[in-house]
């Protein structure tokens, strides 16, 4: 049952993330996805240009974090999660292989 919370949660943050939070960060050519939801925080990894934005964390406190709390009680948090992605770290690996080579 738990896990079933837990799924129906992390689909209204993906809704609330695409309906809410990133048509306004589109026109900073940037966006937003949820990357986990644990022990009732959110992590967030922005893309596009709000990747490594000096702006992020601002962006994250007026924008994102009330966007989900305010519609999600069971949220503690909400925090830029600033990982790198292994497809991300596999296909630098491959440019400096060479490429496909």
């Amino acid at each position: 049952m738990k896990q079933n919370k837990q799924k129906e949660i992390e689909i209204k943050l993906n809704e609330i993330i695409e309906k809410d939070i990133n048509p306004q960060l589109s026109s900073h050519m940037g966006g937003a996805l949820l990357s986990a939801f644990e022990d009732g925080i959110a992590y967030i990894q922005f893309t596009g240009s709000c990747r490594g934005c000096y702006a992020a964390d601002d962006t994250l406190k007026n924008i994102v974090k009330p966007a989900l709390m305010n519609k999600i009680p069971q949220l503690k948090d909400v925090v830029i999660d600033d990982s790198v992605s292994e497809d991300l770290l596999d296909f630098a690996r491959s440019l400096l292989r060479g490429g496909d080579k």
